[in-house]
């Protein structure tokens, strides 16, 4: 059934009232997902869309609905703050779409979350999809996905995209998707995801998408070699870019050698993983794992 979230997850909405709340928030409602509750403080009392309440408060929300999962549409300059609402509220896993949320907001964040019992997603981030369950938390286009047993875990949401629609092309569903975002301080790492997806039993291999910046994937790349039990393939994009110059991700910026593509390929490629060599080659390269171990039909 995939990772994190399936047909019982129970979704609220921190700025569902907002443009692009409500536009992803209807697209999610569509796909299947079963968002009870929305929050936008002064318009409590209202019904989105003539069906979904609006609290003030994410506690009210939570006391009310039973939600399980908070997904953020809250401006950079509050968006922290509602993390946090959403942490203290009792919410164990919260996805923050926003984009631009200060760094130094995001380090108080980090700290603070480190004594809950919470996980965060994000932020800068797409979210994530569980085909089979119907059950899509962010801002991911629903109809490319195809169910089957395939994860996916990227930091890039374009190319998050571009690998399921290239899986789903070749006839690989996908159990699980994931967008850790592409900021320098995140709540989910690579590593986190794919720990996830080796103790899931209906995942059987994994698509990871990386970028230059950082040592998430070494990190990933150590996991891989000491602990995962599956085939990944593995893109990590950017070999271009010129170092200290950021490119596109606030996380995508090469400020040592550790931050290189070539780096981070190489150790990927020494732990085990299949390295895609461009992105037009994602679907093939998973399929071709697939059936070299023995995992298709």
């Amino acid at each position: 059934m995939g990772i994190l979230v399936d047909e019982n997850t129970r979704v609220l909405v921190q700025g569902m009232t907002g443009r692009e709340g409500s536009f992803h928030t209807r697209a999610c409602i569509a796909y299947g997902t079963n968002v009870v509750a929305g929050v936008t403080p002064g318009k409590g009392g209202q019904f989105f869309d003539d069906t979904v309440p609006v609290f003030d408060s994410v506690e009210q929300a939570v006391r009310e609905t039973e939600a399980n999962l908070s997904l953020v549409f809250v401006p950079p300059a509050f968006a922290a703050d509602a993390i946090v609402e959403s942490a203290d509220s009792g919410v164990p896993l919260i996805i923050c779409i926003t984009e631009g949320i200060p760094e130094l907001d995001m380090v108080r964040v980090a700290r603070y979350l480190e004594s809950k019992p919470v996980r965060l997603i994000g932020a800068n981030c797409p979210g994530l999809i569980t085909p089979a369950a119907q059950c899509k938390v962010g801002i991911m286009p629903g109809n490319i996905h195809l169910p089957g047993r395939t994860g996916v875990v990227s930091r890039s949401g374009t190319l998050t995209y571009e690998a399921v629609a290239q899986l789903t092309a070749f006839g690989v569903g996908q159990s699980s998707c994931v967008g850790i975002g592409g900021d320098r301080i995140i709540g989910t790492s690579f590593m986190d995801v794919l720990r996830l997806f080796n103790d899931d039993p209906e995942t059987n291999s994994v698509v990871l998408i990386g970028e230059i910046g950082g040592t998430m994937e070494q990190q990933a790349a150590a996991y891989i070699k000491e602990e995962s039990t599956k085939p990944v393939c593995a893109l990590v994009v950017g070999a271009g870019a010129p170092p200290g110059k950021r490119m596109g991700h606030a996380g995508a910026i090469i400020t040592g050698a550790s931050g290189l593509a070539e780096t981070k390929m190489e150790a990927l490629r020494a732990a085990g993983a299949n390295i895609i060599p461009n992105p037009q080659d994602i679907g093939a390269c998973a399929l071709r794992a697939l059936q070299e171990a023995g995992l298709l039909p």
